[in-house]
């Protein structure tokens, strides 16, 4: 078996300035994928996030590992700018065979338990625009050129699985729709793609070691389980390679048509292609969520990772 499973492909990450979007970019790239990596945050302009981490890093990182990582400053709500984007791409490469939509950049605009009447109304309704909008966009531009070549991967990153989102309420009115609505987004490209000769799914991480839950707690990734004296759940948290191992995984399985609509997570993935994460465990965080968190049990996650 190649050691390189992606040697050939192409790659599309929108939103891979960091968490989820730089993993996976950098995960494709070690299994030998040339990555185009969108965002907005560049090395000579910050989005409002305002935050170190760039687009330009995350290409670098890419090559770093083993792929061919290629940097390209975009707006995701900007139709002309995704229409150049798609256009490079195939310019450049002829071809584009996995796409992975992870824009989200709603962090700082939705506020824990507040209903809808409480919410600030304009904060809600950009948080739909920059997790919904983009995703649509991008697909509309791009799924053209992925069907040229048979095979092509969606994959819509999102928070929670289906059947977690639609048992539980997810943080407010405006994220739990945008959440399960991007769930619903990779249901129906199902329905679009596959009788075209390519697949969709919905996948979701765990609880996410990304730069900014790191900062957050105060901790970094060689001191990440410090915070579980504030947070003792915490525990069963995950890189960011993860996920990306996840999407690897996906993209390099030829019968990857079976999971064509359907909502995955991290952990059950790592069970059925027997990847781990960087510190060789393999944290199944959605089934600890249901069996531990939820039900208010002592964190202990022996038998979840």
């Amino acid at each position: 078996m190649s050691a390189k499973p992606l040697d050939g492909k192409v790659a599309l990450v929108a939103g891979a300035t960091r968490g989820a979007g730089r993993g996976t970019a950098v995960q494709l790239g070690a299994a030998g994928a040339t990555v185009y990596a969108t965002g907005r945050s560049t090395r000579g302009h910050r989005s409002e996030y305002d935050r170190p981490e760039t687009v330009e890093e995350t290409a670098d990182l890419v090559t770093a590992a083993g792929g061919h990582g290629i940097a390209v400053p975009t707006d995701h709500l900007e139709p002309d700018r995704v229409r150049a984007l798609v256009e490079r791409i195939d310019a450049e490469q002829g071809r584009l065979d996995i796409l992975v939509n992870d824009v989200w950049g709603g962090e700082g605009l939705f506020a824990w338990d507040k209903p809808v009447w409480e919410h600030d109304l304009d904060d809600g309704l950009r948080l739909w625009r920059l997790a919904l909008d983009t995703h649509a966009i991008t697909s509309h531009f791009a799924l053209p050129l992925m069907l040229r070549t048979p095979g092509g991967l969606v994959v819509e990153m999102t928070d929670g699985t289906a059947e977690y989102n639609g048992a539980n309420y997810r943080n407010s009115y405006f994220y739990d729709i945008a959440k399960s609505a991007v769930l619903r987004m990779a249901f129906t490209l199902g329905h679009e793609l596959g009788p075209r000769g390519a697949t969709a799914v919905a996948l979701t991480p765990g609880w996410l070691r990304s730069e900014m839950m790191l900062d957050a707690y105060g901790v970094t990734e060689e001191n990440w389980r410090d915070a579980t004296e504030r947070a003792p759940h915490f525990a069963i948290s995950e890189t960011p390679s993860y996920v990306g191992r996840a999407v690897a995984a996906l993209a390099a399985d030829p019968e990857v048509a079976r999971w064509n609509g359907r909502s995955l997570s991290s952990g059950r993935l790592a069970r059925e292609y027997g990847f781990t994460d960087l510190d060789g465990s393999r944290p199944d965080a959605w089934r600890y969520l249901v069996e531990v968190q939820d039900p208010g049990k002592p964190a202990d996650t022996d038998g979840y990772r």
